[in-house]
């Protein structure tokens, strides 16, 4: 059984898991989508909704502890702002099929208009 187990641990060491998705958080934030694997961007659709929900509390230290870049930085707040009334859901996960090489099975995340 797979109960209680808190997050994926994605085949890699910690710090490497970490810098993973937070630059995926990265390229979601600044561009407003991303592609990557599915088990990799549901890991990262926790991560990314927690940030917003943050910045609607106004724990703005903590994002900028997290994110660890000024551009990206600076658009948190038009997110906080588009997502006020919203509760949660932030993020849509599309799947779209397999990669060629390997079979692994993709997602597109993107923000929620």
């Amino acid at each position: 059984m797979y109960h209680c187990k808190g997050y994926r641990k994605l085949g890699r060491i910690s710090p490497h898991r970490k810098a993973l998705l937070r630059n995926i958080i990265l390229s979601l934030f600044k561009y407003g989508r991303v592609i990557t694997t599915l088990s990799i961007s549901k890991e990262a659709k926790r991560m990314a909704e927690r940030i917003i929900t943050l910045g609607k509390k106004g724990n703005y230290a903590r994002v900028s502890s997290i994110l660890r870049d000024k551009e990206v930085f600076k658009k948190i707040p038009q997110y906080v702002a588009k997502y006020q009334s919203r509760n949660g859901g932030y993020t849509r996960l599309i799947k779209i099929g397999t990669r060629k090489g390997d079979g692994a099975f993709r997602a597109m995340m993107e923000m929620v208009d």
